[in-house]
């Protein structure tokens, strides 16, 4: 895969409260698109920040359906993932990929 699928990919990391404390965990978490799987966020991520991906787990969100002024609209459905890294392995999500 090209360098450029890797980037349609990951589209951008999740910064949270929760997100910041699982990194301490070697865990870090980004959006996806809702098509990706676990195999292609692994060799994206891997690819990317130049690191070993432990594990990768994922979780789809599914939009809510709101009403504004008597109009009924939905949100759009998101998928997040969260990678594991190996032990001793570290990167830096808001520098970017190397």
């Amino acid at each position: 895969m090209s360098n450029t699928k890797f980037y349609d990919i990951i589209r951008s990391p999740i910064v949270t409260e929760k997100s910041t404390s699982l990194s301490e965990q070697n865990k870090f978490v980004f959006r996806v698109p809702l098509d990706a799987n676990k195999q292609e966020i692994k060799q994206a991520v891997e690819t990317l920040f130049k690191v070993k991906v432990l594990s990768v787990n994922t979780l789809k969100t599914l939009g809510k359906t709101k009403r504004f002024k008597g109009m009924v609209g939905k949100r759009s459905d998101s998928k997040k993932a969260i990678v594991t890294l190996n032990e001793g392995e570290s990167m830096d999500v808001m520098a970017g990929a190397k």
